[in-house]
């Protein structure tokens, strides 16, 4: 379950990715299956090759990219969201959530 964001961040994020940016939307996010986290960020970029290559310097496999609707996209959360969000400068947009 997502929460934590507008719709406008939202729609934002979603133009950026169809404008073939790498995007990041970073929102609360409770799941089971991964205890202790309660963040996810949404890395998404239409052009795949783009997106493949990006995460690439991360240890991201294509693999585990999410092919929702027209939004493919990694989810980042735990210590490697933390990590890769430091190396972006994007830590503002994760520690908003802390």
């Amino acid at each position: 379950m997502a929460f934590g964001i507008t719709r406008d961040e939202l729609l934002r994020w979603k133009a950026a990715v169809e404008k073939e940016q790498i995007a990041f939307l970073t929102h609360y996010w409770l799941d089971d299956r991964f205890p202790g986290c309660k963040t996810v960020t949404k890395v998404g970029c239409s052009n795949l090759e783009k997106l493949i290559d990006w995460g690439k310097k991360y240890g991201l496999k294509e693999e585990w990219i999410d092919h929702k609707e027209a939004y493919p996209h990694f989810d980042l959360f735990g210590k490697h969201e933390y990590e890769i969000m430091r190396k972006e400068g994007l830590l503002d947009q994760l520690m908003k959530f802390q």
